[in-house]
């Protein structure tokens, strides 16, 4: 059986009835497991710094690289719950914080975006440095998901990481950013604007002439703050350049990608469904129930398993 056969395994909870309630509640209510890590700071080539959190398993173990969503951490409980999983089946976990998103502000005016290459290939050479010997995959949630799927196309087949798990992928950049500020979407896009200002305000400390954020929509931040920072032209720019839906047929890379059909965030409907079918290297595992990362099935734990037997069957 194909590991996204277990789309029809995925039992939801019948409380949660639709996309909204799986997003939220599991945010809400959805333990984070408290894993053995030891917090490594690593150099970046642009004399900057990236906080890991490690969970090590031996030298000769598989190593999991695991990538949060905007604004998240690598404590969010969708990473440390995919992260128990792994570390329970033999795996080193490394859960990344991207730029700005641990303990303390980065030093470089750049932050992170979904498109982000360089900072993922800087973390997978630190890990085939400390790990000679572990083969390697790599999940991302979200806003994760995007940025791996831009290191798997960029790095063809010229990359340590033998499989990858993509979960709630915007796969639609330009839709997505505008389907935030719709109906009950805008209260992700405030709580997201809120913590995103709070940084670009911190970081205005060390570097006052940072572009100014006078919108009130996450376009706006993009268009205005993103864009510049990171060296596109515009949030157009930036979502043309960076959208994995118009690139799923160059992933040479086995990838699992897990999508709701009822995900509010990112509508199933800008899915790149056939472009995924008939890429040999793409397996869709795609739900009729579900949220945005949210999963809460019945047994718990269905998206977690799945991921961790995916990467199994490759190490």
């Amino acid at each position: 059986m194909k590991i996204s056969d277990q789309k029809s395994q995925f039992k939801s909870a019948p409380w949660c009835v639709n996309g909204h309630v799986h997003t939220v509640l599991c945010s809400l209510l959805f333990p984070s497991p408290t894993l053995h890590y030891q917090r490594v700071v690593i150099d970046t080539p642009d004399d900057d710094f990236l906080e890991l959190d490690v969970s090590e398993k031996g030298k000769d173990a598989p190593v999991a690289v695991l990538l949060h969503g905007l604004e998240g951490h690598s404590k969010r409980y969708y990473v440390t719950q995919l992260g128990e999983q792994l570390s329970a089946r033999g795996f080193t976990v490394v859960s990344i914080n991207f730029r700005g998103c641990g303990s303390k502000m980065n030093r470089q005016r750049k932050f992170y975006h979904s498109g982000e290459t360089e900072d993922l290939h800087t973390i997978y050479k630190w890990v085939e440095n400390e790990y000679p010997n572990s083969p390697i995959v790599s999940a991302g949630f979200s806003l994760g998901g995007s940025a791996l799927l831009n290191y798997l196309k960029a790095h063809g087949t010229n990359h340590p990481v033998k499989a990858a798990a993509t979960i709630s992928t915007p796969f639609e950049l330009e839709k997505g950013s505008h389907n935030l500020e719709k109906g009950f979407n805008k209260l992700y896009s405030i709580r997201f604007l809120r913590t995103l200002q709070k940084k670009l305000e911190e970081k205005r400390e060390q570097f006052p002439d940072l572009p100014q954020f006078t919108g009130s929509t996450l376009y706006e931040f993009d268009d205005q703050v993103t864009a510049p920072i990171h060296g596109f032209e515009s949030a157009d720019d930036y979502y043309h350049q960076c959208a994995s839906y118009y690139f799923m047929d160059k992933i040479k890379t086995n990838t699992l990608v897990v999508h709701s059909k009822e995900d509010p965030m990112c509508p199933f409907e800008w899915t790149p469904i056939d472009v995924i079918h008939k890429n040999p290297f793409t397996e869709p595992c795609f739900t009729e129930k579900g949220g945005h990362v949210g999963f809460w099935s019945l047994p718990p734990g269905w998206l977690n398993k799945t991921v961790a037997e995916y990467f199994r069957s490759f190490v």
